[in-house]
C-alpha cells in the first residue's frame, strides 16, 4: 500500500502542479522539482499510513489543499475514493468536507456496493445521518475498524 500510495502522490503533484509549472517555465528547471517531489511522496505515504493520527491528518489536508484548490469544499466524485489517497483520506478523516454522504459515496468510500451499505445499515454497522444519507464517522470508524 505504501509504494502505491507514494507513487500516486508523485504522479499527482506532477499532473497537477509540476506539469503546468513546466509548461509556464517553457520546460526550464523542473526536472529537479520531480526528483524532490518522489522523495516527498515516500515521506507523504509514511506519514499518511503511519500511527501518528494528527500528523496523517495535517498530512491529508495539506495534500487535499495543494492537488485540488478551489473556492467550493471538495466533494470528488466516487471513483476518486477507490484511489490510494482517497482509500487512506476515508479511513484517516472521512469525507474532508461532509458530515453525510450518500450511500452510493459511502459504498465508494468503504469499497463497496450500494446495497453493501444498504446491508450494513441494516446490521447497525453503519449509521444513517439524521438529515439523510450516511453518516461519514460511521464510515471512517468502520473502515478503522477493518484495518485494526
Amino acid at each position: 500500500m505504501r509504494d502505491e500510495l507514494a507513487e500516486e502522490l508523485a504522479r499527482l503533484v506532477g499532473a497537477r502542479l509540476l506539469d503546468p509549472l513546466e509548461i509556464l517555465l517553457e520546460g526550464a528547471g523542473a526536472e529537479p522539482l520531480r526528483e524532490r517531489v518522489h522523495a516527498e511522496a515516500e515521506t507523504w505515504a509514511a506519514r499518511l499510513l503511519g500511527p501518528d493520527d494528527d500528523l496523517a491528518l495535517a498530512t491529508i489536508s495539506r495534500l487535499l489543499a495543494a492537488l485540488y484548490p478551489g473556492d467550493e469544499p471538495f466533494d470528488p466524485p466516487e471513483r476518486w475514493w477507490r484511489t490510494a489517497l482517497g482509500r487512506v483520506t476515508a479511513r484517516r478523516m472521512g469525507h474532508p468536507a461532509k458530515e453525510r454522504v450518500s450511500f452510493a459515496v459511502a459504498g465508494a468510500m468503504l469499497g463497496i456496493t450500494r446495497q453493501g451499505v444498504h446491508d450494513l445499515v441494516g446490521r447497525a454497522k453503519l449509521r444513517r445521518h439524521p438529515d439523510g444519507g450516511i453518516d461519514v464517522t460511521s464510515v471512517r470508524d468502520r473502515l478503522r475498524d477493518l484495518t485494526a
